[in-house]
């Protein structure tokens, strides 16, 4: 990976120098962004934009306009109380499902079929024409340049009327309002008078198909009752004679829908109950009067017996007199007694009054005792008697269970029959009086009057469409550029793909355009010397304009060359690109033009051995150079071609023929004990190196370079192949010093980088750098 190779200084330079707007986020940025993005696509924007909204425009132009017509109708009518009850149907509920199914009726075939008769729409061109689409615009466009030739209309009536029914029912819309039970009818048309005539008509024709159909109903559920009434009377008779004649079979006799046996089992049980409970009265009354005699033969008192006993013997008014006689004697006896004495003649008077008496309450007692005694035999043989009827009776009545049985279910059967006839009979009634006065479920509410302007197309909306669809198509197209764009714009993108420093920014620059030979000024040349050419070209520039813009980009490389913090110094400098054509002979030239006018040593060495341009542009007159030099053939003094002025060393490359080894000659160990000689003689050493893509000759260069410096062409050079080829040479990366970003166009910058749009602005240089108003060519690569 490429950043395994980066120095932690390096790392905090890229950080600094790739991200300067990093830290200021927020809307700063996205507005930044936005800007940039705008300088850089507004050409593709305007022309998105233009290019919809005209079509908007001729859009507007060819379609013609369509009216469109609302008529709104309330479902579920309600209806008087007395019709809700005489109703055979049953009244709907207009639910979602009712108003959906209620919907698409209207939409149906019949509603269509019937408007179309009663209006003769089989004429009418809105619905002969083909609807208006980009389809049935291409079909004119042909039939227009090749005419068809006219064949006769073979479609049948049937088949021309579904055709015209799909057509209306193109044209027809019915929805729902809100949440409501209203439903809206729409018709488009050309003509806004017949819009609102055929949507008047739909919604007539709807009402009176619902009452045609619940007509309809109404009729044929009234015949059904017809008929099923008399079978229904039929079945009641004959379940009614079959229930008198089991009666008569069976000799069962009812008194007021009761059987008599029924009845007088009722009577008995009634009468038993009442004969158990006077039989246990009496019973009852003659066990206290028994107690009360049981107690006085015990030689226990009996007026104290009597209370104990009930009140059924303190009822009786004589016992009740002789008790109370008896109590004051008693009283009168304890207080005489101890006043006289109990042995005084008057007390022991008041013991034999007390003793009679007591006699005369036992035999009263006696007398009712034998009365209760008679009252219980006789209430316990009226007991015995009801009993014995109600026996015979039960006996009697389960001989006929399985008779009252069949009894019971043949009455219910008639009774069935004869309430199933009643309702029926009334339904039927009510639905004969309601057949003459018919009423719908639906009514309109709010009639479709002609429209005043037209519903489609609706002009602001195509428009708008038209300016927003061109803008969101342009935005789209620029950011779909955007993303393509796979090449480097900014020092910042170079810095985060490659890990590298962007020693430079080189702008493009034009040499001036080449004058007549005979005006071309060569310097006092020695014949015996072998001297670089002078012609006017990108190679001098930093000579002959020391203050331009781009000789201020090739001392940013030497400055950048001399700041490295490399271990060792970098004395040879190894210059490359990815690919060809990407301007690293004019950076390698220019650069040693520049250390050279500086007073420093320098020699270029021309390495690019398959391709010498830098050789042709210096010394398109050389016969020998490095090769010979490698191979002993000449000597180094007899190679090197010089600059008169500033000691600007070359020593180029001569090609007489294909070189198929050019990176055994590179990596030879003469190449490496010249390579020492030049390092030894020279404060730098310049080495114009083949691109590191197609070729390996790059590769092989390590043990001569100090530093290498990537040469990558602004706006043409994809950012993968850059990587890719980094990644196959790591070695080279290793010692990369960094990279130059060459021909940039300084104008176009601000579009690519606003934030630092003033860095780029030719005002700060106006005071620094001299303006060349020259005739300009293209740039030597």
């Amino acid at each position: 990976m490429l950043h395994s190779n980066m120095s932690q200084t390096d790392r905090s330079h890229a950080t600094i120098v790739g991200a300067p707007g990093e830290g200021e986020g927020g809307i700063g940025v996205l507005v930044d962004f936005a800007l940039s993005f705008l300088r850089r696509q507004y050409v593709i924007i305007i022309f998105a934009t233009t290019i919809a909204l005209g079509l908007s425009v001729v859009y507007l132009r060819i379609t013609p306009p369509t009216y469109s017509a609302q008529v709104r109708i309330l479902l579920g009518n309600p209806k008087a109380q007395f019709f809700q009850q005489q109703s055979l149907l049953a009244e709907p509920v207009f639910d979602l499902n009712q108003l959906e199914t209620q919907i698409q009726l209207i939409r149906s075939s019949a509603i269509a079929t019937a408007v179309i008769k009663q209006l003769k729409l089989f004429d009418d061109p809105d619905f002969n024409s083909p609807p208006f689409s980009l389809a049935a615009i291409l079909q004119k466009i042909r039939a227009w340049i090749s005419p068809p030739p006219k064949q006769p209309d073979n479609r049948t009536t049937d088949q021309m009327t579904e055709s015209l029914i799909g057509a209306f029912q193109g044209r027809l819309q019915a929805n729902r309002v809100s949440f409501s039970n209203v439903v809206e009818i729409s018709f488009s048309s050309s003509s806004a008078a017949r819009a609102a005539e055929i949507a008047n008509a739909v919604a007539n024709a709807y009402i009176a198909d619902q009452l045609n159909a619940r007509f309809e109903t109404n009729r044929s559920a009234t015949a059904w009752l017809q008929e099923r009434l008399r079978d229904l009377n039929e079945q009641a008779l004959t379940a009614e004679r079959a229930v008198n004649a089991y009666r008569v079979q069976n000799n069962i006799v009812s008194s007021g829908g009761t059987l008599i046996d029924e009845q007088k089992i009722t009577d008995l049980n009634s009468r038993l109950v009442a004969a158990r409970a006077q039989t246990a009265d009496a019973q009852n009354r003659l066990n206290n009067y028994t107690t009360v005699l049981r107690s006085s033969s015990d030689g226990s008192n009996a007026i104290g017996a009597l209370g104990a006993a009930g009140p059924d013997t303190l009822a009786s008014p004589i016992i009740n007199n002789l008790r109370q006689q008896y109590l004051e004697l008693v009283r009168r006896e304890s207080e005489w007694a101890a006043r006289f004495g109990r042995n005084h003649l008057a007390v022991i008077n008041l013991r034999t009054r007390m003793r009679d008496l007591h006699g005369s309450i036992l035999d009263e007692v006696r007398r009712l005792a034998e009365v209760s005694r008679s009252d219980y035999e006789s209430a316990r043989q009226r007991q015995q008697e009801i009993e014995r009827q109600l026996n015979e009776a039960v006996s009697l009545s389960r001989t006929t269970n399985t008779a009252e049985i069949t009894l019971r279910e043949l009455e219910t059967r008639a009774k069935n029959f004869r309430s199933l006839y009643d309702n029926f009979l009334q339904r039927y009634t009510g639905s004969v009086q309601q057949e003459t006065f018919p009423i719908s479920d639906a009514r309109v509410i709010y009639p479709a009057m002609p429209p005043d302007s037209k519903s489609k197309p609706k002009t602001p909306l195509i428009l708008a469409l038209g300016i927003f669809g061109g803008l969101g198509l342009g935005i789209g197209l620029g950011l779909l550029r955007d993303a393509m764009d796979r090449v480097f714009r900014t020092s910042a993108q170079l810095e985060a793909a490659l890990h590298l420093h962007c020693l430079s920014m080189v702008p493009r620059w034009h040499a001036p355009k080449r004058p007549p030979p005979s005006e071309i000024r060569q310097p006092d040349e020695d014949p015996h010397r072998q001297t670089l050419s002078v012609q006017p070209s990108v190679n001098w520039a930093v000579i002959d304009m020391p203050l331009s813009r781009f000789a201020e980009a090739i001392r940013a490389i030497k400055l950048g060359i001399d700041l490295s913090p490399a271990d060792s110094s970098s004395k040879v400098i190894g210059i490359t690109s990815t690919v060809p054509n990407e301007g690293k002979t004019t950076i390698a030239a220019s650069l040693a033009q520049l250390i050279g006018h500086s007073g420093k040593s320098v020699i270029v060495v021309d390495c690019d051995l398959r391709n010498p341009s830098l050789s042709a542009s210096l010394a398109p007159n050389a016969t020998a150079g490095i090769v010979e030099v490698i191979h002993g053939r000449r000597s180094l003094d007899e190679t090197v071609w010089q600059h008169p002025k500033t000691g600007l060393a070359f020593l180029p490359a001569v090609r007489r023929g294909p070189l198929l080894h050019t990176s055994e000659i590179l990596s030879a160990d003469a190449t490496q004990k010249l390579f020492a000689r030049l390092r030894a003689a020279y404060d730098y050493v310049i080495v114009d190196l083949p691109p590191l893509s197609p070729v390996v000759d790059v590769r092989v260069t390590g043990a001569l370079i100090d530093g290498f410096i990537l040469v990558v062409e602004w706006g043409r050079t994809k950012t993968d192949v850059v990587q890719h080829a980094l990644h196959t040479a790591p070695n080279i990366y290793e010692r990369m010093i960094g990279a130059v970003l060459n021909k940039t166009d300084i104008r176009a910058m601000k579009r690519y980088n606003s934030y630092l749009s003033d860095y780029y602005s030719d005002n700060h240089y106006a005071r620094y750098s001299e303006s060349d108003s020259r005739p300009q060519s293209a740039q030597l690569k």
